[in-house]
């Protein structure tokens, strides 16, 4: 299995206000939204040039319209002086200003000086490869269909029977080209698991429209026929792959690389006929190398539910004190989720405004999340969302978040016995694959507070998502979904020290909607009579 990171360490990062990193619109739905309104501030300035080619194309429509009526009419003989000088200027001198006009240039030079205004703003195209490997991602964890996903439907692969997983309130299908880019970056990849559906969807898309260019286009028929027969021929498929290269030279018969394409192709068919035969069975690549992936994805699809067989008489809701006087007026609202691990959930545990306040506070910082291998903290494909850093100086609700945290844990989380609060905004089909917060390595920089390793963990959940989204523990089997203002609390170690290998958790990569979460990280120093040590391995 891949060594579980831990996220990054808060007291080693400083807090710099900084513009949004190139090629990272992905990674945070704040930033797409973002995105969203940098699109919209174009839609003007492509309304003015509009205006202004139609204004032009009107103004030619009457030079056609005039010259047209002259030849119906008596001009056609030519006969009039006057008829035969305007004949003469027109020729010499109208025609000339209509072809050489520099009205279309100057409309469409006025749009590139709007479109470069903006341009600092605008996604690179490692965020297009990302937002594309993200929908490969909800592809694979939840099965879906490739085929619903370009009809803008979040269908299961495996049966049309089982209701969607996910029902948007308005369907976004995709287009050819859409579906064409998002192949052609598995393909660039060499994940032809991936290129083949995808390319297939596009290719069946360009042939209901053929015919029909879209301005907007990257890619074409041809495009996709060439990409997609050479992810078949990749794949062990050459009878797939010589078919699809004789249509590419149906409408491009010149092509001489996809001929000699077509000649060995048919070369090595005649060579091994069994490869006509063969059925190509594709095997999903284990880019991240997961032994628990199959458990991983499964207690994602479940969204959260609990299967009947862990209920169990000994989890119960209840209010607690926990003997502190900040808690007696406003009782926590506990929900027992396991005893093992030991995780529960806190109710309502920040209200609606408090935690729009910390989003507000949170969204100028943000920036790529990092997680620690070994001594080091580095952007990894496992982990997609932006994270900011906040002290208790920022604001006073953080100061008030912090003696709820400690009331309701009865830890003490005094610097430098805890971490900043971590907010985290997750992004298109942003996740975090499994991990444990608790470092699992003496190099890692969790040591470097000298406070000992992560004690427990506090996650509270600042938003509500639409599906996707759970927090799920692999080895003890259940997830638990995203439940707006909740507080999600476990250990993550026992009272001996060790790391509780039952914590090894992940977030779900989110299917709809908007993740936000807030995490406190209370280590062990500072805990000695808080939650004394037991040499027992069970407690």
């Amino acid at each position: 299995m891949r060594p579980a990171g831990v996220a990054a360490l808060g007291l080693a990062l400083a807090l710099c206000c900084v513009r949004r990193a190139r090629g990272e619109t992905y990674s945070s739905m704040l930033t797409v939204r973002q995105a969203l309104a940098t699109e919209r501030r174009l839609l003007p300035h492509l309304a003015a040039y509009l205006e202004a080619e139609r204004q032009r194309l009107r103004d030619l429509q009457r030079f056609y319209n005039k010259v047209w009526d002259l030849h119906q009419g008596a001009g056609a003989s030519a006969v009039n002086p006057l008829l035969a000088y305007t004949l003469i200027k027109r020729l010499q001198s109208d025609w000339l200003n209509v072809v050489h006009s520099l009205e279309a240039t100057e409309n469409i030079q006025a749009l590139k000086n709007s479109y470069k205004k903006v341009e600092k703003d605008l996604p690179e195209f490692e965020d297009l490869e990302g937002a594309a490997r993200a929908l490969m991602r909800l592809q694979d964890v939840y099965a879906l269909s490739v085929k619903g996903l370009a009809k803008g439907m979040f269908q299961r692969a495996s049966s049309t029977h089982l209701p969607d997983l996910y029902s948007p309130g308005q369907h976004f299908p995709l287009s050819a080209d859409d579906c064409f880019l998002v192949g052609k970056v598995a393909y660039d990849m060499e994940d032809y698991y991936h290129s083949i559906p995808w390319l297939e969807e596009s290719v069946s898309l360009f042939r209901g429209s053929y015919g029909d260019w879209n301005t907007e286009d990257e890619g074409s028929l041809a495009d996709a026929l060439d990409h997609l027969a050479f992810s078949y021929f990749k794949a062990g498929n050459v009878s797939q792959a010589l078919s699809l290269s004789r249509e590419f030279l149906h409408y491009d018969p010149s092509n001489k690389r996809i001929a000699r394409n077509v000649l060995k192709y048919e070369r090595l068919l005649m060579e091994n006929p069994e490869h006509a035969k063969a059925e190509v069975s594709l095997q999903r690549p284990n880019v991240t190398h997961l032994q628990t992936r199959d458990l991983y994805e499964e207690l994602c699809r479940t969204l959260g539910s609990q299967p009947a067989q862990y209920q169990s008489p000994a989890l119960h809701c209840s209010y607690e004190t926990n003997g502190s006087p900040f808690l007696i007026l406003q009782p926590a609202k506990k929900e027992l989720i396991r005893l093992q691990p030991y995780v529960a959930l806190y109710h309502n545990f920040v209200s609606d405004l408090e935690a729009e306040k910390i989003k507000d506070l949170a969204a100028p910082w943000l920036q790529r999340s990092v997680v620690a291998s070994e001594d080091k903290q580095q952007k990894a494909e496992y982990r997609i969302s932006k994270s900011a850093w906040l002290k208790d100086t920022v604001d006073p609700v953080i100061v008030s978040l912090d003696q709820r945290i400690a009331a309701m844990t009865g830890l003490n989380i005094q610097p430098p016995y805890a971490e900043y609060l971590q907010v985290v905004n997750y992004g298109i089909g942003g996740h975090y694959e499994p991990h444990f917060d608790h470092a699992t390595s003496r190099k890692s920089p969790l040591y470097r507070m000298k406070s000992g390793n992560r004690l427990a963990t506090v996650m509270i959940y600042l938003s509500s998502v639409e599906a996707g989204g759970s927090t799920a523990f692999i080895y003890a089997n259940f997830s638990v979904p995203v439940v707006k203002n909740a507080a999600l609390f476990w250990w993550n170690l026992h009272r001996n020290g060790a790391g509780d290998e039952d914590t090894l958790h992940a977030g779900c990569p989110v299917l709809g909607g908007d993740k936000w979460v807030a995490n406190k990280w209370i280590h062990e120093h500072g805990q000695e009579f808080r939650r004394p040590c037991s040499p027992d391995p069970r407690d």
